[in-house]
């Protein structure tokens, strides 16, 4: 009998990055270290209840950090990605880039066409 060898865990997809949105959001703030919500609203082409709705869901996820504050007088909001975001958008996107390459591998293996 032949058995298999080990294979390491392959990155899977993470439910919490399944919105467009959320994704946008956490791709966003994986490049700089924090950025004002209305920064992050007018990049995402969101309204500010959907980025507020889905900036809590990444905070519930243990995704995102949104801390209140204050410029001067003017009330201010800043999100952040934690760590953990980091790590699961990486693993993200690398689930996303494997499909992509098993689907072109499929594609190539069939002459190019799929029946």
């Amino acid at each position: 009998m032949n058995a298999d060898p080990p294979q390491s865990p392959s990155p899977a997809l993470d439910e919490a990055f399944h919105s467009t949105t959320r994704l946008a959001i956490a791709a966003f703030l994986s490049g700089c270290s924090e950025a004002e919500f209305g920064l992050v609203r007018d990049h995402c082409r969101v309204s500010d209840s959907v980025l507020s709705k889905a900036a809590a869901t990444l905070e519930t996820a243990g995704y995102a950090e949104i801390r209140k504050g204050y410029a001067g007088k003017r009330p201010r909001t800043w999100l952040s990605l934690t760590a953990s975001g980091h790590h699961a958008l990486s693993r993200h996107v690398t689930a996303l880039q494997n499909i992509v390459a098993a689907a072109r591998e499929a594609s190539l293996n069939n002459g190019g066409r799929v029946s």
